[in-house]
């Protein structure tokens, strides 16, 4: 039998068995990670215990996180929209240095992953979200040192390590979101959850494109700004430290479900078409979104925008995402039709790759960049979290940690290898009209998008791409004839059924 075959058969052997909520419950709850409990003599587990159960607490930790992935973005972009600026404090030749300041991170996000999956899966996401407070904390600390060390001249090596360091820490924040909302949140509320935790790392990155020109308008304001970063990035990793574990009880049937085995669920994921296609789809698009927000600035300038035009439009990307995001989120989680959106959102987001090399003129107009730019975030912001929780749908229970490390390292391992293509396509500083423009870097980030086009319709129709865990749940949830455990009203914490 093909694993494939397998993965079939535990879910058609585990919804044929129909068995009843409570039945299953007494099943998930004896084999809880707190601890085996006896169940009562007469097998009624429902007069002690509620089967499954939201905690209140679970936006602590999902705050927690959104936090971690705010900084760790912020971190990121941090010097995209002052890219001349960086170059004429550390008197740099060309800007194409400061460019490696953000490429790093995104291959130190590559290297990252394979531990940070080992770690989600071994010790779980508390551990992993205290890993990640610790790098960005002394990535930070390190970059203040590379600021104003050597006499406040500073040293740009020691400004790369800081990055570096930044960028091993990442992963363990941003690879979480879909292991914390399996473990935490019902189905449906993880495409919401998710967006919160997954889209707070462009936050950050819309916070940074904002503030660094606001902060640095010249070149020895620099090593100020990077202080106030690693001070603000010290104080919201704190709440990391309190971050529970795992909830005492799951809150439905799907979270409780054991996962495959580390493994074989790599081995699943190697032979799942959909996982391949949705993976080739999610490292382009990721990759060519890290890749303009961080040569954004240089995109811009030739034609005679400033740092502060290069960083609204920027923010406006996200900004706009983010907003539409908070939008269809909820939507899809109560419709769950997210093959329906990937189909609208793909090609969407390719067109904008395509207008992109149209928007930049020398009349400076603002109007064509900031439209398409707002398009282009709305439609890849809220692709991300509908991206990660309908792949992990396709192959529960396949370890959510394992497919959300393996898509985003494809996504940044892009990102930084579009950026070194892009930098290398970019006109000399004295030739081009205008001079040092992006005009070939653009038009290879449109075809190659443009070549993606197709891919999300190969993902198979309604009946070939079930929603695995939405089924399990309401399966397990359909209402039985013995009578539903009443609520403790003197317990804080919400109870779903």
């Amino acid at each position: 039998m093909t694993s494939q075959a397998r993965l079939k058969s535990f879910l058609s052997w585990d919804l044929s068995k129909k068995r009843s909520v409570d039945e299953y419950g007494v099943s998930r709850i004896l084999s809880s990670p707190s601890g085996p409990l006896e169940a009562p003599a007469d097998g009624d587990m429902t007069e002690e215990l509620p089967l499954y159960r939201s905690y209140k607490r679970r936006w602590y930790g999902l705050c927690a996180l959104m936090l971690l992935n705010l900084i760790a973005s912020w971190c990121w972009l941090t010097f995209a929209p002052i890219s001349n600026s960086v170059a004429a404090f550390y008197h740099l030749s060309s800007e194409s240095p400061v460019n490696w300041l953000a490429t790093v991170i995104l291959f130190g996000y590559g290297l990252g992953s394979v531990p940070c999956a080992f770690i989600l899966n071994r010790r779980g996401v508390k551990t992993s979200m205290l890993i990640s407070a610790i790098l960005l904390v002394v990535g930070n600390w390190i970059r203040v040192a590379g600021a104003k060390c050597n006499g406040g001249k500073g040293s740009f090596g020691v400004l790369m390590l800081g990055q570096i360091i930044i960028g091993f820490g990442q992963p363990f924040a941003l690879n979480a979101p879909s292991y914390f909302s399996d473990m935490w949140f019902t189905s449906n509320s993880r495409i919401s959850a998710n967006a919160l935790a997954s889209l707070s790392n462009p936050l950050g990155g819309a916070i940074g494109q904002l503030v660094s020109p606001i902060l640095v308008t010249k070149p020895n304001q620099f090593p100020d700004m990077i202080l106030y970063v690693a001070i603000i990035g010290t104080v919201v990793c704190l709440p990391s430290l309190f971050v529970p574990a795992r909830p005492p009880l799951p809150p439905c049937p799907s979270s409780a479900t054991p996962k495959f085995a580390f493994n074989k669920s790599a081995r699943l994921l190697l032979y799942n078409r959909r996982f391949v296609i949705v993976f080739i789809l999610f490292s382009v698009l990721v990759g060519f979104f890290n890749s303009f927000s961080s040569l954004i600035n240089q995109i811009m300038e030739p034609y005679g925008y400033t740092s502060d035009d290069a960083g609204i439009d920027g923010a406006v990307m996200i900004l706009a995402g983010l907003v539409f995001s908070a939008i269809i989120s909820p939507i899809l989680d109560r419709s769950h039709n997210f093959l329906l959106a990937i189909r609208i959102q793909i090609p969407v987001i390719s067109i904008c790759y395509i207008c992109l090399i149209f928007t930049q003129t020398k009349s400076r107009q603002l109007a064509g960049p900031y439209v398409v730019s707002g398009v282009l975030g709305a439609a890849s912001f809220s692709l991300l979290p509908v991206a990660l929780e309908w792949v992990q749908e396709q192959v529960f229970p396949v370890s959510p940690e394992l497919t959300s490390s393996i898509l985003w390292i494809g996504g940044n391992f892009l990102g930084g290898i579009f950026i070194l293509i892009m930098d290398a396509l970019k006109a000399p500083p004295n030739e081009g009209d205008p001079p040092g423009n992006m005009t070939r870097s653009l038009i290879f980030q449109a075809v190659v998008a443009a070549a993606v086009i197709p891919l999300p319709f190969m993902l198979g129709n309604r009946e070939q791409t079930r929603n695995r865990r939405v089924e399990l749940d309401a399966e397990m949830g359909r209402p039985c004839p013995r009578p539903r455990p009443r609520p403790n009203v003197d317990d804080e914490d919400l109870l779903e059924v």
